[in-house]
């Protein structure tokens, strides 16, 4: 059931705290938790601007992606997927000079973004964010990107506590539409011209790729191939205590696998959805598997509506599967 997520060897970026006040030459002050705040208040650091960075820190977001157009595919493309990218529209539309924002898996040498030579602007959704709100560290990470030099990648930091959330930035009403890759081949146009760093970090990033097919079918579900098995990892939007109890129902009845040689497993828990996980023989291929995940998406929506109290056997068929669940986020 785990994943395997690319990760390239990169200098982790520096990080700075934005959520502290900066002094007039534009420098952010060190200053300690009982010093004089630096804005002049007249309180202790504490109890004045440190309050908002110690929130940043502490306060965890569990859902950081609600309310963003595909919120599945969201958890699945920073948890579960190797390579894939997505064309993202923002509300304001697209600032003069850049054609294009992309938001991808991984980008090379694990930039947090990358602003390409034409002016495009590419964001990368698994990289460590330094707040406990994914979504405010990657609206500045794409704040920082629209204005950085043609060429340049854009380090990491961790947002300001008052700044924009990735909500504020993008359209509600835009597509969500993730394009798989079988590797990370589209990090670089011209790859004839690629440094040998860049070179290298593509060539350790396909070589840890699992191989994964998105359904077509059905929303936000996604075939992967290992050698000893292939599973099926498929993030659902519903409420986790509703689900599990119907996912219950089903395993109870017998009517959870996905066909012969199918098997639910148990699920991930990430970024505050479910994600359910079958195992699949090694015969089975996504194409395969599309008709049985689609009356299985029929099977689960009765199971949703039902409300009655769950029988002996349905109750032990929850608690394995709660038993066999593991948080990601």
């Amino acid at each position: 059931m785990a994943k395997k997520r690319p990760q390239t060897k990169a200098k982790r970026p520096q990080t700075t705290d934005g959520a502290r006040a900066a002094g007039a030459d534009g420098h952010v002050p060190v200053v300690g938790a009982r010093e004089p705040c630096p804005c002049g208040s007249g309180r202790r650091y504490k109890a004045c601007h440190g309050r908002a960075a110690a929130q940043a820190v502490t306060e965890l977001v569990h859902r950081p992606f609600e309310g963003l157009a595909g919120e599945c595919d969201w958890v699945a493309l920073r948890e579960l997927v190797p390579a894939a990218t997505v064309t993202l529209t923002l509300k304001s539309g697209l600032p003069e000079g850049v054609p294009s924002v992309t938001l991808a898996t991984v980008l090379p040498m694990a930039w947090p973004a990358l602003r390409r030579d034409d002016g495009s602007v590419l964001i990368g959704l698994q990289n460590d964010t330094a707040s406990g709100d994914i979504s405010r560290d990657l609206a500045d990470t794409l704040q920082r990107a629209l204005t950085a030099e043609p060429g340049t990648p854009v380090e990491g930091r961790r947002a300001p506590a008052d700044s924009p959330r990735l909500q504020d930035l993008l359209d509600p009403e835009g597509t969500f539409e993730p394009v798989v890759h079988p590797g990370f081949e589209f990090w670089v146009p011209d790859a004839e011209n690629a440094t040998p760093e860049v070179t290298a970090s593509l060539e350790r990033a396909n070589a840890a790729a699992i191989p994964t097919v998105r359904l077509t079918g059905v929303d936000a579900a996604y075939w992967c191939e290992t050698p000893e098995k292939n599973h099926l990892r498929w993030v659902m939007p519903h409420p986790e205590e509703q689900l599990l109890d119907a996912l219950a129902r089903l395993h109870a009845a017998g009517r959870s696998s996905l066909g012969e040689g199918t098997r639910l497993v148990g699920s991930f828990r990430a970024h505050g959805l479910t994600v359910p996980v079958w195992d699949l023989p090694s015969g089975i291929s996504a194409e395969d598997i599309e008709k049985p995940a689609a009356e299985f998406a029929e099977r689960m929506a009765e199971a949703l509506a039902t409300d009655a109290p769950l029988t002996a056997d349905e109750r032990r068929a929850r608690g394995g599967l709660t038993n066999r669940q593991v948080t990601l986020s």
